[in-house]
């Protein structure tokens, strides 16, 4: 059974679970109490030790954890590396239950090293005692295996995130910054009766015993689904509940907006996945041609809108909308390898778009303007920069041999592999919205790259700072590693993923 392979006392893994959470809570309190001069360099300390821990699970899960397959047959209970269950509120029957396995290990990392990269990147002291705020509220999204407490990890963030856009972000900052918090607040009462129906109906909230084994009938789960659907799409954002996104984008700190592309969104299509397939998997196989189509139609859309796009940072944020649908295309799918390809294009998707905002950042605070008419001959005055810039767009829009290749072509494969008229013809569109994302970006790169510069371009500072390096270089390394070597991602995925769709891989 499952709870004989866990062991009455707390164990040092169970403890690194706890330090996850605790060491960047504890951190913003430090850095936030700190005077100014000695806050950065304990920020850096605080996210350093959380992205090393957050590393740790890999290395020091129990033997019985391959790297590639746990050898557990379908429809066994979904074991995690490690866990921890401690009751919480006794009387409610709530427990305070966190693990890790291979579908949230990448992402628990992907936050710690995108925390610590911001971190690293600011100086501004809220700002980074902020930073680590939401790191506790995504870690704990992540990390949550119970639906009340996945809940309640995945409204941590939303005032961190409220503060950021509204304390640093633009002129229009305030606007953007209400404008988020209404969307993910109509998304967070969906997501709450979800949460509740399934409890009220399972009588549990374990996703460890929601997980593979059915406790809804089907009329419950298509309810269910529903409510989760609309409420992680509002998060991811997928079409057509995106419209928060650009002005937060816009408005956004460049590290703000990093870490708001490269793990907020993320929390959404993890949410689909984890809970979503979890707890719904009837409802999820009834709902699969509609979020095929919505996929598709959110590709199209988005590289259509990116197309007609005169603003550097707008641009980049609405081609979220489409890199998103690919990720929802697979996992429409309902196939292992449809939502590997969703999980390696989230990764994919946050390495490569924290580096783009990065660097659109970095133009426009030195060119003064965010405007494309304005961005040209970048090459001639800042070629490294440029070189950057060209190697973030290309990675972007799919070039193989680097990371946002795999997710998006494999999306379309699986979709091919469904088979049927429907899904053959919305891998063929979303073939042609791949397509449509190389010219958007190439487009950029016309415009801002080439060309003689403006005046604008000639007040750009050709050096990159020894921070800026910092920052930038993981990304690269990663984006480069990943392109080589998917397995990095897709290790010990088959076997939680066979678990929640019921099949075998």
């Amino acid at each position: 059974m499952y709870r004989d392979y866990i062991e009455p006392a707390w164990s040092g893994q169970q403890l690194l679970l706890i330090a996850l959470l605790l060491v960047p809570a504890l951190g913003a309190a430090v850095v936030a109490l700190l005077p100014a001069a000695r806050s950065r360099i304990a920020a850096v300390v605080f996210a350093a030790v959380t992205f090393v821990l957050s590393i740790l699970p890999a290395v020091v899960r129990p033997a019985e954890f391959g790297w590639f397959d746990y050898g557990i047959a379908a429809g066994s209970p979904l074991i995690p590396w490690i866990d921890l269950d401690l009751p919480w509120v006794p009387s409610l029957g709530l427990e305070f239950h966190i693990g890790i396995d291979g579908v949230s290990y990448p992402l628990v990392v992907l936050t710690g090293l995108l925390t610590l990269l911001c971190c690293a990147y600011t100086k501004k002291k809220g700002l980074a005692a902020l930073l680590l705020v939401l790191e506790v509220g995504v870690l704990g999204t992540f990390l949550a295996l119970d639906l009340i407490l996945f809940f309640l990890f995945f409204e941590v963030v939303l005032l961190p995130m409220y503060a950021v856009i509204a304390g640093w972000g633009g002129p229009n900052r305030r606007a953007a910054a209400r404008k988020f918090v209404l969307y993910t607040l109509a998304g967070s009462v969906l997501l709450l009766l979800g949460v509740l129906l399934v409890v009220a109906e399972a009588g549990t909230g374990d996703l460890i015993t929601l997980t593979g084994s059915p406790h809804l009938d089907r009329t419950t789960q298509c309810a269910v689904f529903v409510l989760l659907a609309v409420a992680f799409a509002v998060k991811a954002p997928l079409w057509p509940l995106h419209t928060w996104l650009p002005d937060a984008h816009t408005e956004a700190p460049t590290v703000g907006s990093v870490i708001l592309a490269g793990v907020l969104l993320k929390m959404g299509t993890y949410g689909l996945i984890r809970v979503g397939l979890g707890v719904a998997p009837d409802g999820a196989d009834w709902a699969s041609p509609v979020l095929g189509i919505l996929a598709v139609v959110a590709i199209i859309a988005g590289s259509l809108i990116c197309l007609r796009q005169t603003e550097l940072k707008r641009l980049i944020a609405y081609s979220s909308v489409g890199h998103m649908g690919f990720v929802l295309l697979g996992i429409a799918t309902m196939s292992i390898a449809g939502i590997q390809a969703a999980l390696l294009g989230n990764i994919a998707h946050g390495l490569i778009t924290g580096l783009l905002f990065f660097l659109v950042g970095t133009i426009k605070d030195r060119a003064g303007t965010g405007s494309l008419n304005q961005l040209s001959g970048l090459r001639e005055t800042a070629p490294r920069l440029a070189g950057l810039l060209g190697f973030a767009a290309i990675a972007s829009l799919g070039l193989p041999g680097l990371a946002g290749f795999w997710g998006e072509a494999f999306a379309v494969i699986a979709a091919v592999d469904r088979g049927g008229p429907l899904w053959m013809t919305l891998a063929a569109v979303a073939a042609v919205g791949g397509a449509l994302t190389a010219a958007y970006f190439l487009r950029l790169l016309r415009q801002v790259t080439h060309g003689p510069a403006t005046p604008e371009v000639r007040s750009v500072s050709p050096a990159i700072t020894r921070t800026e390096w910092l920052a930038w270089s993981p990304l690269i390394l990663l984006t480069l590693a990943i392109g080589i070597a998917p397995a990095l991602v897709l290790a010990d995925t088959s076997q939680p993923l066979t678990t929640l769709l019921g099949i075998q891989p």
